[in-house]
C-alpha cells in the first residue's frame, strides 16, 4: 500500500485494501494446503532453505483464516448499518435470506458433490468411519459443526475439513442479529464484542484442553476475530480520521500483521502463540489496516489486481480450491515427485484455484444470489444486480 497516495474516500462499491487483505488471506491458504500435501508425501522441499523462510511462505494458512473473520465481521457489520442504519434495526428476516441467498447455493452444490465422489469411493474424498461416515459429515456441515465433529472425531477429507471455518463464521451470524436486536449498538453490544475478544486467547489455549484441533477450530479461537471486525464497523461509522491518522493505522497495522506472519520464531519466543495472542495482533492489525481502507481511497497498484481479483472471489476460490490441489497433487505423484516441478505445482494451484473460483461465481454463485433475493423479494427487479445500494463500505460479495 503506497500511504502517500491517501486521499479522502469516496463514494464506490469496491474497497480494494479490503480485497486485497482477503486475496493475501486466500493466498496463505493455498499455500499452506499445498504444503500439506507435499509433506505428507514426504516431498523434502524445503531441505536447505531458512526454517523462517518456509515459515512465512507455507505455514500461514491458519492465520490467513483469522484475517478472513476479521474482515467478515467488519464488512457485515457496516453492511448492516447501511441497510438499517442501526444494529438495533436489523431486519431479522432480510439478514438471514442475504446470508443464506450468498452462503447456501454453493455449500449445497458441494455437498452435493462431495457426497457423489464419497459414492464413488474416489481417493481423498472418502469419509471415513471413524468420523461417522457421509451422513455425519452432511450433518455436520449443514448445522455449523463441522470443527466440533474434527476435534472429537478426527480429521475429514480435505474438501470437508476447510468447512470448520464455516462452521465458526456462520454460528457467529445466527445470533448476531438477535443480539444486536436486543442490545442495540450502544456499550452493551460494546461489552458482549470485547467479552468475546477476550474469550479468544483463553480458547485457543485453556479450553482447549490439549486438543491440537480445538485449539485451532473453536468457536471461542475464531469469533474473536470476528468480533474485532464488527468493533472496527462501529468505529468506522462513529469516528472520522484523518488523513495522517489513517496513515498511522496503516502502517501500524501492517507492521503488526508483518510480525506475526514473517517472523513466528521470535513470536513464538516472546510466548504470544502460547497464549493464543498471536491470532488476537494478527487480527488487530487486520482491522487497522482496514480502517484506513474505509476510510481513504487508494491508488490501486497494478502489481496487486491479481491479488485483488483473487480477493473478491474468496469465498468461491475457498470452496472450491481443494478439487485443485487435489487434482495437481495426483498429476505430481503420478509424475513420480519430481522435484523440479514443485514450485510449478504451487503456482498451478494458484492460478487454476483463482480462474475456477472467478468461473463459479459468474455461473453459478452471483446468478443464484440474485435469483433467491429476487424470489425472496428482498431486492426490487430493477436493483437485481446491486447487492447493496451504492454506499461507501460496500463490499457486495459478503451478503
Amino acid at each position: 500500500m503506497d500511504l502517500s497516495t491517501i486521499v479522502p474516500a469516496r463514494v464506490r462499491t469496491r474497497l480494494d485494501g479490503i480485497d486485497a487483505l482477503r486475496g493475501l488471506a486466500i493466498l496463505f491458504v493455498l499455500m499452506n494446503h499445498v504444503n500439506i500435501r507435499l509433506r505428507l508425501a514426504q516431498v523434502p522441499y524445503t531441505a536447505g532453505l531458512p526454517r523462517q523462510l518456509v515459515s512465512a511462505l507455507v505455514w500461514n494458512g491458519q492465520y490467513g483464516v483469522q484475517i478472513f473473520f476479521a474482515i467478515s465481521g467488519f464488512l457485515i457489520t457496516s453492511m448492516a448499518l447501511q441497510r438499517w442504519g442501526s444494529l438495533g434495526r436489523i431486519d431479522l428476516r432480510e439478514f438471514y435470506v442475504l446470508r443464506f441467498a450468498r452462503i447456501a447455493p454453493l455449500l449445497a452444490l458441494l455437498l452435493v458433490l462431495l457426497s457423489l465422489l464419497h459414492g464413488f469411493q474416489l481417493k481423498y474424498f472418502v469419509v471415513p468411519a471413524k468420523t461417522g461416515g457421509l451422513g455425519r459429515a452432511i450433518l455436520a456441515a449443514l448445522t455449523f459443526h463441522v470443527n466440533v465433529l474434527e476435534a472429537r472425531r478426527g480429521y475429514l477429507p480435505g474438501n470437508w475439513d476447510i468447512l470448520w471455518s464455516l462452521s465458526i463464521e456462520e454460528m457467529f451470524y445466527l445470533f448476531f442479529p438477535l443480539v444486536c436486536r436486543v442490545l442495540g449498538q450502544g456499550r452493551k453490544l460494546i461489552a458482549v464484542l470485547l467479552f468475546f475478544l477476550v474469550m479468544g486467547p483463553i480458547g485457543r489455549t485453556a479450553l482447549a484442553n490439549g486438543n491440537e484441533i480445538w485449539k485451532e477450530y473453536s468457536y471461542w479461537g475464531g469469533m474473536d476475530a470476528i468480533a474485532l471486525g464488527c468493533i472496527t464497523a462501529l468505529l468506522v461509522q462513529r469516528v472520522r480520521f484523518s488523513l495522517p491518522g489513517l496513515r498511522v493505522f496503516a502502517g501500524a497495522g501492517l507492521a503488526a500483521m508483518g510480525f506475526i506472519l514473517c517472523f513466528s520464531i521470535p513470536v513464538n519466543r516472546l510466548g504470544l502463540e502460547r497464549a493464543g495472542l498471536d491470532m488476537t495482533v494478527l487480527a488487530t492489525g487486520a482491522c487497522m489496516v482496514i480502517v484506513a481502507s474505509a476510510q481513504a481511497q487508494c491508488k490501486r497498484p497494478r502489481l496487486l489486481v491479481p491479488l485483488i481479483g483473487l480477493g473478491r472471489r474468496s469465498y468461491e476460490v475457498y470452496l472450491t480450491h481443494m478439487f485443485v490441489v487435489f487434482a495437481f497433487f495426483q498429476m505430481f505423484l503420478n509424475a513420480g515427485k519430481p522435484m523440479s516441478a514443485v514450485p510449478w505445482f504451487f503456482i498451478a494451484v494458484i492460478l487454476v484455484a483463482g480462474f475456477l473460483g472467478e468461473a463459479v461465481a459468474r455461473t453459478f454463485s452471483d446468478p443464484m444470489n440474485r435469483r433467491l433475493r429476487l424470489k425472496l423479494k428482498e431486492e426490487d427487479p430493477a436493483e437485481a444486480h446491486l447487492i447493496l445500494p451504492l454506499k461507501p463500505f460496500s463490499q457486495s460479495d459478503h451478503w
